[in-house]
């Protein structure tokens, strides 16, 4: 006589009924954990901005974030203002920091209009421009926030990645590497934007030419550096227009 396990019948409910129980375990968790999910999102946000404009921890070698407690009350000290960029206006926005670069690229190639995000920092006197800014590296995503005064010289920047290989790409993220680009030009002599090339032919290894538009490459990671450099055109061009209304 066949036993009621052994039907096919029984194996499908079984295979639904885990299912559902799974599904169910897997969604309580996931809403449980969003809070604090999103709570992280906020402080990298706001740690990567403040780092940009020099805000951080760092001693004279490593990277040091401003830490997750004192980071709220920093971020509501030095950024003035939150706006999002279109053409040459801009309207503030209280929450800019939350809006999702990745998510906004997408939207272009989808025909759709893209947000971009700026934030505006006051610090020791002087006036900064923060803009998050999203490419491809050698494997997988990299992205910064870049500090610019109105002329779009760079002030601060802090790279990161979502795969590079360690020792060589992933070095993007290094102070060696970042500091390079403090005092940058982004536009050339004549005032036209040009960005910045991450050069293996640059002639100034103490970078001391800030009016070049190149930074020196890492050994062995040619095309993170060329994302980098792409990353820079791309997404700081966008901003051209805003930067010129600061100048009139």
């Amino acid at each position: 006589m066949e036993k009621r396990t052994d039907k096919n019948l029984y194996t499908i409910l079984f295979a639904i009924g885990m299912v559902i129980v799974v599904g169910s375990l897997l969604a309580f968790v996931a809403s449980s954990l969003k809070p604090k999910i999103t709570e992280n999102k906020r402080i990298e946000k706001q740690q990567n901005i403040l780092y940009a404009m020099g805000v951080n921890e760092n001693d004279e070698s490593s990277v040091a974030f401003i830490s997750d407690e004192k980071v709220g009350e920093e971020f509501s000290k030095y950024i003035t203002k939150q706006l999002v960029v279109n053409g040459a206006s801009a309207t503030e926005d209280p929450e800019a920091y939350l809006i999702d670069v990745k998510k906004e690229q997408a939207k272009v190639k989808n025909g759709g209009e893209r947000r971009l995000p700026l934030f505006v920092g006051q610090k020791e006197g002087e006036t900064y421009y923060i803009v998050p800014i999203r490419g491809k590296g050698l494997w997988d995503a990299v992205w910064a926030y870049v500090a610019m005064n109105k002329d779009m010289v760079i002030q601060g920047a802090f790279f990161d990645h979502q795969g590079e290989t360690a020792g060589l790409g992933a070095n993007i993220k290094e102070r060696f590497f970042m500091d390079d680009f403090i005092g940058e030009h982004l536009k050339d002599e004549s005032g036209n934007f040009v960005g910045i090339d991450i050069s293996k032919s640059n002639d100034d290894p103490l970078n001391d030419d800030k009016t070049d538009n190149e930074v020196d490459a890492i050994a062995g990671a040619t095309i993170t550096g060329d994302g980098v450099a792409a990353m820079i055109r791309k997404d700081l061009k966008l901003y051209v227009p805003y930067f010129k209304t600061l100048n009139n």
